[in-house]
C-alpha cells in the first residue's frame, strides 16, 4: 500500500460536482476528526502518554504564569535558556522539512511526491511547537496585543523579532493551505488545481530557508555577544537544519513502517540518505572552522567558545553537553558514511537518532547560552534549566508529537483508502 501520487495535471477547483451533498467541507472535516482520533490500542496508549506529559507541561506553565519568571533558571545574566534553545532547534526542523519539497517538485522525483506530504506535515507540528516555545518564554504573555499592529507598535520591518513573527507564521500558513487542499482534493477524488496549490510550494522553498535565516540574522545581529557576532552563523543554521528536518522524516518512515505497514519506497529514503550525508559533514567543517578561528587568533572574544568547550575559571556546566554533542556527531557522520545504512533500518535510525541529538545541543544549549557567559560586565553567571522548564519544554514536544501523529495518520487514512469507501463513511455523519 503506497499513497497516491497527487501531481495530477489541471482541473477545476473541485473537480467532478462540487454541490454533491457527500462531498461537503465540513462533513470532510467531521470525518476527518473521526478517523485522526480512532486507531489500535497502541495508538491510544501513545496519545494517553503524550496527553498526560502535555497536561504535566500545562499545569507547570501555569505555576510559571502564577510566580513569575522566578521559577526558572534565568537571569538577567542569561535571559535566554532551555525554551529558546528548543525554539532555534525546531525552526530548523521545519526548515529541514523543505528538502522533500524541492526535489519533488524541482525536480519532478515521482516517488518523492508519494511521501512529501509527511515532509510538509512535519513542518506544521514544528512551527506551532516554535510559536509555543515563543510563547511559553514571554513573562507577560497576555501583552502579546502590543504585536499587533494598529492596537501595539509591531515595529516592522526595523525589528528582527517582528520579521521572524511574519515569516513564522507565514509558513505555517503556506503548509496548512497545502496539505489541507491537496488531502481535501485527493479525499474527494479529484485532481488538485495546479494554480491552488504549486505557486505556494514554490514559495514555501524560498521561505522554509527564510525561517531559519532570520532565526540567526536575530543572533548575530546583537553586537554585544561576540560569539554570535560569525558570518557563518546563518549558512551553520541551514546546515544544521537540512541534517535534523531530513533525519527526523527518515524517523518517521521507520516508525510507520512498524506501526501502520507503511512502507516507503527505497528513492525518497536514498535521497534524504544523500542530503544528510553531505550536510552534516558541511555542518561539522563550519563549526571546525569557527573553533579554529575562536581559539587560535585568542582574544577576549574567545571567553564565551573557551566557556563552552573547556570551562572558564572553574565553571563547566556546558563542557559535557557539548562534547557530547561533538561525539554523537561525529560518529553519526561516520555511520551515515558507511553502505550499511541504506540496507539496514537499525543502523539508519541510530545514526539519525545521533544527528538528531547532536544538533539538538548544538543548536541549544551549546549555542544560545554560551553567547550570555560572560556577561557584558564580564561576569560569569551559569545557567541549567529548572524542573518547571523542564516539564514545560516536555509539555510542547509531547503536543508537538501529538499534532505529528493526528496529521500523519489522517494523511495516510486519506491517501491509502479508496473514494468509495470515503464516500460511505462520510455519508454516516
Amino acid at each position: 500500500m503506497k499513497p497516491a501520487d497527487f501531481n495530477l495535471g489541471d482541473s477545476n477547483l473541485f473537480g467532478g460536482n462540487p454541490d454533491h451533498p457527500v462531498r461537503s467541507y465540513p462533513k470532510f472535516i467531521l470525518w476527518g476528526i473521526g478517523e485522526a482520533t480512532d486507531g489500535s490500542l497502541l495508538f491510544y496508549l501513545w496519545m494517553l502518554v503524550l496527553t498526560g506529559i502535555a497536561l504535566v507541561g500545562a499545569n507547570a506553565w501555569a505555576v510559571q504564569v502564577h510566580d513569575g519568571m522566578i521559577v526558572t533558571n534565568m537571569t538577567d545574566h542569561v535571559s535566554w535558556g532551555l525554551y529558546i534553545a528548543n525554539f532555534t532547534f525546531m525552526v530548523g526542523v521545519a526548515a529541514g522539512g523543505v528538502m522533500m519539497v524541492i526535489p519533488a517538485y524541482l525536480y519532478h522525483d515521482k516517488k518523492m511526491h508519494d511521501v512529501v506530504i509527511l515532509g510538509e506535515i512535519l513542518a506544521i507540528a514544528a512551527i506551532v511547537m516554535c510559536l509555543l516555545f515563543v510563547t511559553v518564554d514571554l513573562g507577560r504573555p497576555e501583552r502579546f496585543w502590543h504585536l499587533i499592529p494598529g492596537i501595539g507598535r509591531f515595529n516592522w520591518p526595523l525589528s528582527m523579532l517582528t520579521w521572524d513573527v511574519i515569516v513564522l507564521n507565514g509558513y505555517l500558513l503556506l503548509n496548512l493551505h497545502i496539505c489541507g487542499y491537496l488531502m481535501y482534493m485527493r479525499f474527494l477524488g479529484c485532481k488538485p488545481n495546479p494554480r491552488w496549490y504549486v505557486p505556494f510550494v514554490m514559495v514555501s522553498i524560498f521561505w522554509a530557508i527564510s525561517i531559519h535565516t532570520v532565526t540567526a540574522f536575530l543572533y548575530c545581529g546583537l553586537g554585544g555577544r561576540p560569539f554570535w557576532n560569525t558570518a557563518l552563523l546563518a549558512p551553520r543554521f541551514l546546515a544544521s537544519a537540512f541534517v535534523a528536518g531530513p533525519a527526523l522524516i527518515l524517523i518517521l518512515f521507520e516508525v510507520l513502517r512498524v506501526t501502520a505497514n507503511l512502507k516507503v519506497d527505497d528513492g525518497p529514503i536514498r535521497v534524504l540518505l544523500s542530503i544528510v550525508r553531505v550536510t552534516v559533514l558541511v555542518n561539522l567543517l563550519m563549526v571546525v572552522s569557527e573553533v579554529f578561528t575562536e581559539f587560535y587568533t585568542g582574544g577576549s572574544h574567545t571567553a564565551s567558545a573557551r566557556y563552552l568547550f573547556f570551562g572558564l575559571h572553574g565553571h563547566r556546566a556546558l563542557v559535557p553537553w557539548i562534547w557530547t554533542a561533538v561525539v554523537l556527531n561525529v560518529v553519526a557522520a561516520a555511520m551515515f558514511l558507511l553502505p550499511v545504512v541504506i540496507t539496514n533500518h537499525y543502523v539508519r535510525v541510530a545514526a539519525c537518532t545521533m544527528a538528531l541529538v547532536g544538533a539538538w545541543i548544538e543548536k541549544g544549549m551549546g549555542l544560545v547560552v554560551p553567547g550570555f557567559i560572560p556577561s557584558t560586565l564580564h561576569e560569569i553567571v551559569e545557567y541549567s534549566p529548572s524542573l518547571i522548564e523542564w516539564k514545560i519544554s516536555a509539555g510542547i514536544w509531547a503536543l508537538g508529537l501529538m499534532i505529528l501523529t493526528v496529521l500523519t495518520k489522517l494523511a495516510i487514512v486519506v491517501f491509502q483508502r479508496p473514494l468509495a469507501q470515503h464516500e460511505s463513511e462520510m455519508s454516516s455523519h
